[in-house]
């Protein structure tokens, strides 16, 4: 399948066809027999039935679902992908018809086979500490959630670092809901409905940088702890790293984004053939399999050795370590016979634990730890030399948690019923 790629001429313009595979982008089809709305109208009936019928069934590819040299590949001349990067990436725009110094002929040509935005913020809620949640919804009518946490001076990021000076983490969805099912999880409530396409990815981190007025050369990091498990949509989220990572455009380098998954071992295996540089931080949550198996479903088809057994083999960048993403609930996994045996597990691994208060919810089994539980258990593993960190909770009071805003808006416009309100767990 191809689309046409304009050639720019002083006398004339002509065409010719530049072919690109773009089956790796969901919702690129054959771009030759689509009739299309304008970028006006999407402004317009955005929100109407009509609307959501017609882009879900007639999709144009978005320009944040390219990297340069893929752009380049579709533009003519060349140095016209660079100048879209610039807009799209420096100048937040997502209207072509405002890149000024792009002749008409090429805005047309934009505007005729691309569109820009494929989302849009429906609620953004900010906390007493900072953080935003964004509720963003598609094209298709779907909501999905990221969150925006402002780290100061000498906080813990969600790496577990010690931050210097002021910087952003972006904790980006994968997915609309998730497959994996854990027990503990607020998104997994929701079921799962479809992955979010690289550009839905790379537009989530354009839209809060926009939002929040944060300068293109300021440090962002980003993780990949949204709503969906991203090794379930490794096409798309690695397409949006490297979209992400590009120096033309937002220039977030791979070693600044963390892919957390639950532990899917093949593709864990998977990514690190890929070779992107990114970081990796595996959901753990219990040191037996019997328990993950109850709180993680997915360990039934991968358990804790198959796992650990790919994580020694994954490629680690010299000057990082893996994290293991540790759950406490209260009376379940926040001991310190818990702790022993996670330091027994990790043993040979170069790692990092991020300890992870559970934020409860309404409809959950599940407690907050006690505090003093929780640093006895990280005090433990660093007497033993295993670096451990406690990830200070952010946006507790905006629903913070995957899923949670989605929920709560659910409920206000009257789609959940009082029946339906407690989980199953």
């Amino acid at each position: 399948m191809g689309i046409m790629g304009i050639v720019e001429s002083s006398k004339s313009t002509k065409y010719a066809s530049a072919e690109v595979s773009l089956g790796k982008f969901a919702g690129c089809a054959d771009m030759k027999t689509r009739s299309y709305l304008s970028d006006n109208d999407a402004v317009f009936i955005s929100n109407s039935p009509k609307f959501i019928k017609e882009t879900t069934q007639n999709p144009k590819p978005s320009l944040y679902a390219y990297t340069l040299n893929e752009l380049k590949s579709l533009l003519s001349p060349s140095f016209r992908a660079k100048q879209v990067y610039h807009w799209l990436y420096h100048r937040y725009e997502n209207n072509i018809a405002a890149m000024d110094n792009i002749s008409k002929a090429m805005q047309e040509h934009l505007q005729s086979h691309f569109i820009i935005s494929q989302i849009e913020p429906v609620r953004i809620e900010k906390s007493s500490d900072g953080s935003k949640k964004y509720l963003f919804q598609t094209k298709d009518g779907h909501t999905f959630e990221s969150v925006l946490i402002q780290m100061k001076s000498k906080e813990l990021d969600e790496s577990g670092e010690i931050v210097k000076g002021e910087k952003w983490t972006m904790c980006l969805s994968s997915q609309i809901g998730c497959k994996v099912g854990c027990a503990f999880c607020f998104t997994a409530k929701g079921g799962f409905v479809r992955n979010l396409n690289a550009g839905e990815i790379v537009e989530q981190v354009v839209m809060m940088k926009r939002d929040s007025n944060i300068a293109p050369n300021k440090r962002v990091n980003i993780v990949y702890m949204g709503m969906g498990e991203p090794l379930h949509n490794l096409a798309n989220v690695s397409q949006a790293i490297k979209i992400l990572a590009e120096l033309d455009g937002l220039s977030i380098s791979a070693r600044r984004q963390t892919i957390s998954t639950s532990g899917i071992a093949p593709k864990i295996k998977e990514l690190g053939e890929l070779n992107l540089g990114v970081q990796l931080a595996i959901s753990l949550h219990a040191v037996s399999d019997e328990l993950r198996s109850k709180l993680m479903p997915i360990n039934k088809a991968y358990n804790i050795a198959e796992v650990l057994n790919e994580v020694r083999a994954f490629p680690v960048d010299s000057r990082k370590r893996v994290m293991f993403e540790y759950l406490m609930i209260k009376g379940v996994n926040d001991d310190i016979k818990a702790a022993k045996k996670l330091l027994a597990l990790l043993n040979g691994i170069k790692a990092k634990v991020n300890l992870i208060l559970f934020n409860p919810h309404e409809g959950s089994e599940f407690q907050r730890p006690l505090m003093e539980d929780v640093k006895a258990f990280a005090d433990f593993l660093v007497k033993k030399g295993l670096l451990c960190t406690i990830r200070e909770s952010k946006g507790i009071d905006i629903s913070a948690a995957c899923g949670q805003l989605r929920e709560k808006i659910k409920r206000e416009n009257g789609e959940i019923t009082q029946k339906s309100k407690k989980a199953k767990v």
